[in-house]
């Protein structure tokens, strides 16, 4: 062991570990020989505290029994030191009848011996002396130190105690041969016996008893055993020496039995065979060790087969050699590489008889095939020739081919080497970086550094760290093999760190390097998987030690510590005094781990006169690969001395406490407990053998019985463990917790069950108390070097434990760690009954989940009324106006937007242009249902009389009518239903005249299948799907129609997964939160982060759930429903069944409505329809009604076409003619039904049938020859269904309400469960987490999602879908049109005539957008009015919110109590009475720590300052000089007098005193007093000057006083006193800032004045103290809005923009509204700081100068803001004709005003002056020319004073007066206002209304009609488009 300290957490321990490999292998700081290991030990110790030493370890001092025992010690003694070894002189044996002599300490004769000299002392001990070339000496003083020898024998175990372990390795067992219990030397386990007593017998009753038997029925046949020797039976042996247990035995194979000599003490590896652990080279894959098969014993001339020999760049070094075996023809082919021959173990027979044969060693590779590729770096390193060998196995033969790959073809020159490294690195940490490049690197810088001399300046380290670093710095791209090359670098690197001459430049060069090394090794940690077996725990250790190493170098003791810190590793390093050792403990920086040493005393040997490094490291991931697992923090802690040898620490008397952060979060089992109503609780164990630690937290200070059971309730007879709480501990958290480990009970898995029982006096039934229960498991495991695991021997946990940290109390320091388990909460389902009995006390949880189930039924309901309402909706609206012969379908499916505002009230018209033609306009509405909904879907079905061809746009208007006509068409999809052919036009635009382009009409082309798939459309196709469909709460709202997945589905889906989400969070609620950790403060509510993460993994569990139940209610298919007369006729009615087309069929009470002029308006209709779709034009005569005529026009218009088209078979008149020939066939019909009497003339019935006869016959005729319209026919036959539809089958619905009742119930009711378990306080916290879940959820993970997979859709997949399409093709099949036949003539809706089939006039629309801007500016400048006044009441609330009504009437009365006793004229003794009498008494008042009457704390003390001028600061007159000595000016900063004195302002050399008395002659600055400049009525004073602190009692303060007074504190030079002390009234809840100044001019009499000022640091609680914090944001809301609005109008105005006053007003108060807001938080952290330094020195005076000036700043800029606000108002009322009119005339008037303006200014300056010359020496209001030119300003309102003017000058002063006020009042000011009066009437007469004048109008005239007032202004009147009489 290194001594180092290692602490690790994890969850699952194992047990005390297994053994290594076979034959003796000794730690690394012992060796071996022959059956022992021997560990030098340079620590100098007396003889018994050596060999007390060695048997810590279960071994004894060295003895030595033969010549080569003494050669092999003596080549590891270091020179020039003594040894002990384990002879001493003969005592009285047990067993042994030995003559007078010396003696092994075992009893044994010495038979060998290395004398110098033979002894002559009878007594003493022995140790080798290397002054005598290693020769024996006997020394008689066994008290004296030398260094010594420890011996642990194989197979024999020694222990000091009635206890020892005994291990074997693997594969074997323990053979117990003899063991002992008691004494048979007295020279063992002798601690409290003289060593110096040569004749030290054993008492006589000192015997021995035989234990073997005890110990073999133990230990035999385990492989680990922990033998006891129990002598309680038959009593101690030796009671007055102690006794000691010894155990002899072996290891015998667990098969064959073969016998393996063992110690228990070793922990070293088995070794009967041990193979080489190796890399196949060039093609190694991690595997570690080699079997039989992995390696053969070659000899060279075997060759029977040919090898073919290649390589890449074979004369300038290849990078790879190949070999191939020509004509292979074997069942299976083996490579063999030659390896190193030196072996890694010197226990490696294999290789050691393999090469005394002659032979070589050669090592399977990977590759099984006919071909191997050896890479060259793998075999340079080796630096020999390498035989390659290929074994071909064929039937039972085996036959070898060999090649011999020369060095000379390998070797590379170094320094070129380091040059392409070079190269390398500067193309390194690219993307197309692979493993394999690192790995060759790394190979190359390791095969240079295997050179001595590669590392001969720090220079070269600094390089080869740079490398490395830069290689490594992409831990995922470094495989295993790169790790141990990357580790074994790092060693060579860090060992070289103290090879160099470490000068002070040299070790600045390093210095840099070490962290770099640090960061690697960090790098190679991270990379690091237990998994793939890469061994880098040595390196890795190595580095940090090397560089804590370094780090020590030059190090001075007890400074401050060196740290680094790299992402995986941390390393600390301190050189301490061996006393300061325990004073602190050892910690990182933002790190839980911390290690604390006890008072070591004489448990160690520490060095008296030289201090002890201390090293400490820490690893954030286990860099074992032996043992289990590990998945947290590694620490280690050594102790060694500053020659470097360790000093060990083990058996220590009082405990190391170790505190072991965990590395991942874990819930803890928390449940809550009324002793009132029960007080049992169930805890899960899951791991066996786990040291459980019970945190109880009690209401109140209780005394517990505390019983545990074991799968029963526990009672007081029958329990498995009981304890009563509190214990001793120096907390309450300590005193209340139970630690039960092992040794206590065995902890087998299962159900424990906890009773408390509050211990109460007799006669008390029930406890109105509650507890709160926290069970956690936790284990402290320390690592075994030697066996390589983890064991528990010698920890255990401490009650600190916490679910953050683990406490471990350990005697000893080895390798350490903790284990966490942390059980989930549970509830006993069993004690219902119980836990709602407790309901009166905690209703939270229960009443909470039964509103959510009341707010389910609610919302479900209207939810079930919303899906009724969308079964509607759900349908093919056929058109109205649709021509009744008209047989081509067009489908057209129309989307509103999203926007606000999309849906529109007015008649949209849609008219199709195709290459054939355009349709005729049609209305696009549905009287059945309300169409154009924001964010609706409708479909349409559109007729023409002929195919359009190949669409190529679509036109879209509307008439602009109704209440919201804009409109915001999203995209528009047209079906050809005969065809199947799509065509898409995304429109995504305002059809309105007041949005955007300002357009009622657009035309739309086709969208290319480029533009479908552009990322906008995708993206907000995606987006709009997702979340009106896929998101699961913001689809109940916006659930579209046509899908299947209902409302009220949604809804439940809803609730259940929130139930759900509300059982995880409380399952897993409880976890401590760290005292660390920040809260979020709001009021009585505070949350932390713990509570959020809470939430987020709440979402995460219950995510199947919510994915099964909304995939079953997607995905299921409606039920169908057919009535019997359906299925009898074989015609499924659908749903919601659709109409025909509504075409009127005549009956006989519609006979009437045909006239003459009906049918003269249908041939009419009938010709300009053919000619429209002909696209010809036809001559329209209203005049003219004869029906000849019209019918012959329309028969010359057919002949006509058809002349024309005849040759065309494309045209459109071959299509037209079919409809064209139903239309005249229609005719004819209603012609016959009018009748002769029908017509006004005789013979024309018979003239008007022929001819239209004779048109059918011409059709007819045009229609045989050509067989389009058969074509047509045969196409216009739906299609087959070509499937059914997929899904799950419809009763899986009632699979999915199932899981939702069940999911709901079970939820909340478990919910309720743990709600009544946990208490009232703990259940109203857990409702806040499940808030803060649920608002993640809702507001952040699903929008988050929503758009992160759009955005992947509209860049990757870039698939357009259609979520409707199988919607609209069932739809599409229940939709008919007209019957093939007709049944009767037809009468079409369509009304050409309406106004809305044509576009509105662009006039019109001129009118509708002027009258529409004047209501958007009305409309504005309303919002414009009422957010300024909400700004306005905002402002109003947070500028009286800062202030306090009662601030006056404190600092009134503070006033009036402290200026008692003042008179106009004070001298210096005044100011003491005043302060003696006045000051104190006020200060320090009957109440004490209260001023005055008691009702305001004075806050810390007071302090008295003064402020003085220098001596001789001004100069005398001659004359005067002999009479006046001293002259001194009036203050000024400038003669301010900052020197120190000492006391009657003598000279200063040294002032003996207290702190206070010095402070007062000793000027301190402005900054150190932390105070500010003072305004006086004389001057403005510093905040610096001399103080003296009051103190915060009156004696003391008094006695001050008097001293002040007695040293002439005050004297001709003091200009002011201030008296500073702060007060806080918590009535009012106000601190006052009180300054008291008394200031004296150069004439010496002293003046009062006060400075008081009131400040609320502490915010006042209630609901108006939350009505002000929400008004303050509702401010700053105000001033981001206004900030948005000044940005667009600079953007718009630019540089215009700061020539307008009122943009300037609004700029103005942006900047004060963020400056108030700088300035309140200032004022805010200001405030805490002067409160902290108070709480931390009560008895000082605290500052608060800077938190009220920063006050006053606030105030004065919430002022200022007020103001310029109030002005902004009247730019808001300047609508008002007579306040415009104001502004005008004033606008007007403002030159002729500006002139007088300077007049009168020219004027009041120079009286001014006057006054303050004449009457400045001798009246108060004249004094300086400020107050002069205030009170000739005031004598123009009659505020003046006559009497003290006329009384100090009669004559001049009436003079002056009299003209001042002729001049300026009688004169001048009425010149001024008769040139207002002037311009107001010239405005009167010139003015001219404004536009906004007509906006008031009309905002007057809406506000009246809308109150039914008539208005005498007419309202303008507004456009709109549409036939009136619709």
């Amino acid at each position: 062991m290194d001594g180092r300290l290692f602490i690790l957490l994890f969850l699952i321990i194992s047990a005390c570990g297994e053994a290594g490999p076979e034959g003796l292998s000794c730690p690394e700081h012992q060796q071996a020989f022959e059956s022992s290991c021997y560990e030098f030990v340079a620590l100098k110790s007396s003889f018994l505290s050596a060999q007390a030493w060695c048997e810590g370890g279960g071994g004894h001092l060295a003895f030595i029994q033969s010549d080569e025992t003494q050669q092999f010690l003596q080549k590891h003694l270091q020179a020039e030191q003594d040894w002990w070894i384990g002879l001493v002189s003969t005592s009285i044996n047990l067993t042994l009848d030995t003559e007078d002599g010396l003696i092994w300490l075992d009893g044994s004769d010495v038979v060998y011996s290395n004398w110098l000299s033979e002894p002559r002392l009878e007594t003493g001990c022995g140790h080798i002396n290397t002054h005598s070339g290693f020769h024996w000496k006997i020394s008689s003083n066994c008290s004296q130190e030398y260094y010594f020898i420890c011996e642990f024998e194989l197979g024999r175990s020694l222990s000091c105690t009635d206890s020892t372990i005994l291990r074997c390795g693997s594969d074997h067992v323990i053979e117990v041969e003899e063991s002992f219990y008691g004494r048979k030397t007295p020279h063992y386990c002798r601690t409290n016996m003289s060593a110096s007593n040569s004749r030290a017998t054993l008492p006589q009753h000192c015997s021995w008893i035989d234990v073997r038997d005890l110990v073999a029925e133990l230990c035999n046949g385990q492989q680990v055993c922990m033998a006891v020797a129990d002598g309680s039976s038959s009593g101690e042996p030796c009671p007055d020496l102690g006794s000691y247990l010894s155990v002899e035995y072996h290891c015998k194979n667990r098969v064959s039995g073969v016998i393996v000599k063992r110690s228990a003490g070793d922990g070293g590896e088995d070794s009967l065979v041990q193979y080489q652990s190796t890399q196949r080279l060039g093609t190694r894959k991690g595997s570690k060790e080699k079997s039989d098969e992995d390696r053969i014993c070659y000899s060279d001339g075997q060759s029977a087969l040919t090898l073919l020999y290649s390589c890449s760049n074979c004369v300038n070094k290849p990078e790879k050699i190949d070999l191939r075996l020509e004509n292979p023809n074997c069942d299976e082919i083996n490579w063999y590489v030659e390896g190193d021959s030196k072996s890694k173990k010197k226990e490696d027979s294999f290789n050691k008889d393999c090469l005394k044969n002659g032979k070589k060693v050669l090592e399977l590779q990977d590759d099984d095939d006919n071909t191997l590729e050896v890479k060259a770096k793998a075999i340079r390193s080796l630096k020999k020739d390498i035989l390659v060998v290929v074994a071909c196995q064929k039937g039972g033969t085996t036959s070898y081919g060999e090649h011999i790959i020369l060095y000379s073809l390998l070797e590379i020159d170094k320094n070129q080497l380091k040059d392409d490294i070079k190269g390398q690195l500067t193309q390194t940490n690219r993307p197309d970086d692979t493993e394999e490049i690192k790995e060759d690197l790394l190979s190359d810088v390791s095969f240079l550094l295997e050179d001595s001399e590669a590392l001969q300046e720090p220079s070269d380290v600094q390089f080869y760290a740079d490398a490395l670093k830069s290689i490594i710095n992409d831990e995922g791209k470094v495989n295993v093999d790169a790790q141990e090359l990357a580790g074994s670098i790092l060693d060579v690197l860090s060992e070289s760190l103290t090879s160099f001459d470490l000068t002070p430049d040299n070790i600045t060069a390093l210095t840099g390097t070490v962290k770099i090394l640090l960061e690697c090794a960090s790098h190679i940690l991270g990379a690091f998987n237990k998994d793939k077996e890469s061994d880098i725990y040595g390196n890795i250790v190595n580095v940090a030690d090397n560089v804590q190493t370094f780090l020590l170098i030059n190090k001075l003791p007890d400074l401050e510590p060196d740290i680094i810190i790299t992402p995986h590793i941390s390393v600390y390093v301190n050189r301490l005094s061996p006393p300061n050792l325990q004073k602190e403990p050892f910690s990182f920086q933002n790190s839980l781990t911390s290690f604390k040493l006890p008072n070591l005393g004489s448990d160690i040997i520490l060095p008296v006169d030289e201090p002890v490094d201390v090293k400490m490291s820490e690893f954030n991931i286990d860099p074992w690969i032996e043992g289990q697992p590990i998945h947290s923090f590694v620490a280690g802690l050594s102790l060694s001395k500053t020659d470097g040898s360790v000093i060990p620490v083990a058996n220590l008397t009082e405990e190391i406490e170790i505190f072991l952060p965990r590395l991942v979060d874990t819930a803890v089992n928390s449940s809550f407990l009324d002793l009132r109503n029960f007080s049992t609780s169930m805890i899960n164990i899951t791991t066996p053998n786990i040291p459980l630690v019970l945190k109880l937290r009690p209401s109140e200070e209780l005394t517990l019985l505390v019983l545990l059971g074991y799968q029963n309730y526990p009672t007081e007879e029958n329990h498995v463990a009981k304890v009563t709480l509190p214990q001793q501990g120096d907390s309450q958290d300590e005193r209340y917790t139970w630690v039960l480990g092992p040794s206590d009970m065995g902890i087998d898995v299962g159900i424990y069950f906890l009773l408390i029982r509050p211990v109460v006096s007799p006669g008390v039934k029930s406890i109105n108390a509650s507890v709160t229960i926290t069970s956690i498991t936790a284990q402290c495991i320390f690592w075994e070097e030697t066996r390589s695991n983890w064991s528990d021997c010698g920890c255990r946990v401490g009650p600190k434990t916490t679910a953050e940290v683990t406490q471990c109390l350990c005697n000893h320091l080895t390798f350490f760690g903790n284990s966490f388990f942390v059980m989930p909460n549970t509830v006993d389902p069993s004690k219902s009954a119980e836990l709602f009995s407790n309901f009166a006390n905690n209703p939270v949880v229960v009443c909470f989940i039964g509103s959510i189930f009341l707010a389910y039924i609610l919302t479900a309901a209207w939810a079930r009324r919303k899906d009724l309402q969308d079964k509607a909706k759900v349908k093919i609206s056929v058109l109205e106006d649709n021509d009744p012969f008209a047989e081509y379908r067009y489908l057209l499916k129309v989307s509103t937007g999203h926007r606000m505002g999309a849906s529109t009230s007015s008649r949209v018209i849609v008219t199709l242009q195709g290459a054939e033609g355009e349709c005729e306009p049609h209305h696009l509405t549905d009287p059945d249902k309300p169409v154009f909904e924001r964010g609706g879907v409708d479909l349409f079905l559109l007729t023409t009389a002929f195919p359009l061809g190949e669409l190529q746009s679509i036109r879209l208007w509307h008439d602009n009518s109704g209440d919201h006509p804009a409109w915001y068409v999203n995209s528009v999809m047209v079906e050809d239903l005969q065809t199947e052919q799509k065509w898409h036009f995304l429109c995504s635009s305002w059809l309105a005249v007041d949005i955007d382009d300002c357009t009622v009409e657009r035309v739309f082309p086709v969208a290319s299948e480029m533009e479908m798939k552009g990322f906008s459309n995708l993206f907000f196709m995606k987006t709009t799907t997702d979340f009106c469909d896929g998101h699961i709460w913001y689809s109940v709202v916006s659930r579209p129609p046509s899908s299947n997945f209902t409302r009220v589905q949604r809804v439940s889906c809803c609730f259940s997964v929130l139930l759900c989400s509300m059982l995880t969070s409380i399952m897993f609620y409880g976890i401590p939160t760290d005292p660390s950790e920040q809260t979020m403060d709001m009021g009585q509510i505070q949350l932390t982060w713990t509570q959020v993460k809470i939430g987020i993994q709440s979402s995460f569990i219950v995510f199947p759930v919510n994915l099964l139940i909304v995939g079953i209610f997607r995905h299921s298919r409606p039920r169908k429903k057919k009535t019997k007369k359906q299925k009898a006729q074989k015609q499924p009615e659908p749903p919601q069944k659709e109409k025909e087309i509504p075409y009127e069929t005549f009956s006989p009470h519609v006979e009437n409505d045909l006239t003459e002029d009906f049918i003269i308006s249908d041939i009419q209709r009938i010709t300009f329809l053919f000619g429209n779709a002909m696209r010809c034009k036809t001559q329209q005569n209203p005049g003219q009604a004869d029906l000849s005529t019209l019918l012959s026009e329309l028969q010359n218009l057919i002949e006509q076409q058809h002349f024309i088209h005849k040759n065309d078979t494309s045209s459109v008149f071959w299509a037209y003619t079919h409809h064209l020939f139903r239309q005249l066939e229609n005719l004819e019909g209603e012609v016959k039904l009018l009748g002769p009497s029908g017509f006004s003339r005789p013979g024309c019935y018979s003239q008007v049938l022929q001819q239209i006869q004779s048109m059918k016959k011409l059709l007819e005729s045009l229609c045989s020859s050509r067989p389009l319209i058969e074509q047509q026919t045969r196409s216009l036959s739906p299609k087959k269904d070509s499937g059914s539809r997929k899904g799950l089958p419809w009763w899986f619905v009632f699979v999915g309400w199932l899981l939702v009742a069940a999911t709901s119930v079970i939820s909340g009711y478990f919910t309720m469960l743990y709600g009544l378990k946990y208490g009232k306080d703990r259940s109203i916290s857990w409702i806040i987490t499940i808030a803060m879940s649920f608002t993640e959820s809702l507001f952040f993970t699903q929008p988050i999602k929503v758009f992160c997979l759009a955005i992947f859709f509209a860049l990757v997949v870039k698939k357009i879908n259609f979520e409707d399409a199988e919607l609209v093709d069932s739809l599409r099949k229940k939709t008919t049109t007209c019957s093939d036949g007709l049944n009767g003539v037809r009468l079409a809706k369509r009304d050409c005539t309406h106004r809305f089939y044509k576009p509105p006039p662009s006039s019109d629309i001129e009118k509708i957008k002027r009258n529409m801007v004047k209501q958007q500016k009305a409309r504005a400048l309303i919002m414009e009015i009422l957010v300024f006044l909400g700004f306005l009441w905002m402002l109003l609330l947070v500028a009286y919110g800062q202030r306090d009504e009662n601030g006056f009437y404190l600092t009134h009365h503070i006033r009036q109590s402290f200026s008692a006793g003042i008179s106009d004229s004070m001298n210096h003794n005044d100011v003491f009475a005043w302060a003696n009498s006045v000051l104190l008494s006020n200060l320090f008042g009957k109440y004490p720590g209260f001023i005055t009457d008691g009702n305001s704390k004075l806050v810390g003390g007071a302090r008295l300052r003064q402020v003085r001028v220098t001596r001789d600061s001004c100069k005398i007159a001659k004359s005067m000089r002999h009479a006046v000595p001293h002259c001194n000016v009036p203050y000024s900063w400038e003669n301010e007098d900052m020197g120190s004195y000492g006391p009657g302002w003598e000279e200063f050399n040294f002032v003996n005193g207290s702190e206070d008395t010095v402070t007062a002659w000793q000027y301190q600055s402005q900054s150190t007093l932390k105070a500010v400049p003072v305004w006086g009525m004389i001057a403005l004073y510093r905040g610096g000057g001399y103080v003296m602190d009051l103190g915060s009692d009156q004696q003391n303060a008094s006695r001050k006083l008097q001293y002040l007074f007695d040293s002439t504190w005050l004297d001709v030079y003091t200009r002011a006193v201030f008296a500073e002390f702060t007060v806080y009234n918590a009535n009012v809840n106000l601190f006052c800032i009180v300054t008291l100044i008394l200031e004296s001019t150069a004439v010496g009499a002293f003046q009062f004045h006060s400075v008081v000022q009131s400040v609320r640091l502490y915010q006042s609680t209630g609901g108006f103290q939350s009505f002000l914090m929400a008004s303050q944001v509702f401010y700053f809301l105000f001033i981001v809005y206004y900030m948005f609005l000044q940005g667009k109008l600079l953007k718009r105005q630019k540089w215009a923009y700061f020539k307008n006053k009122w943009n300037l007003l609004d700029l103005a108060i942006i900047i004060l509204s963020w400056s108030s807001l700088s300035v309140f938080i200032k004022r805010t952290v200001q405030g805490d700081q002067d409160i902290e330094y108070y709480q931390k020195h009560k008895d000082q005076f605290p500052s608060f100068h800077d938190t009220a000036v920063v006050d006053a700043t606030l105030g004065y800029l919430m002022a200022f803001l007020v103001l310029l606000a109030c002005v902004k108002l009247w730019h808001l009322l300047r609508l008002n004709p007579k306040l415009h009119l104001i502004t005008s005339s004033l606008q007007r008037a403002w030159n002729d005003m500006s002139s007088f303006i300077v007049v009168i200014f020219i004027i009041l300056l120079a009286y001014s002056l006057s006054c303050n010359l004449i009457f400045g020496w001798k009246l108060y209001s004249y004094k300086t020319f400020p107050d002069a030119l205030k009170t000739i300003f005031s004598l123009q309102f009659g505020m003046f004073n006559y009497d003290e003017v006329m009384e100090s000058e009669p004559v001049l002063g009436a003079l002056i007066i009299s003209t001042c006020v002729i001049f300026i009042t009688f004169v001048i000011l009425t010149l001024f206002v008769s040139v207002i009066l002037e311009a107001f009437s010239e405005e009167q007469q010139d003015h001219q209304p404004s536009e906004e004048e007509e906006i008031v109008d009309l905002i007057l005239v809406k506000i009246l009609s809308l109150f039914g007032i008539k208005s005498k202004k007419k309202e303008p009147e507004e456009i709109h488009h549409g036939d009136k009489n619709t």
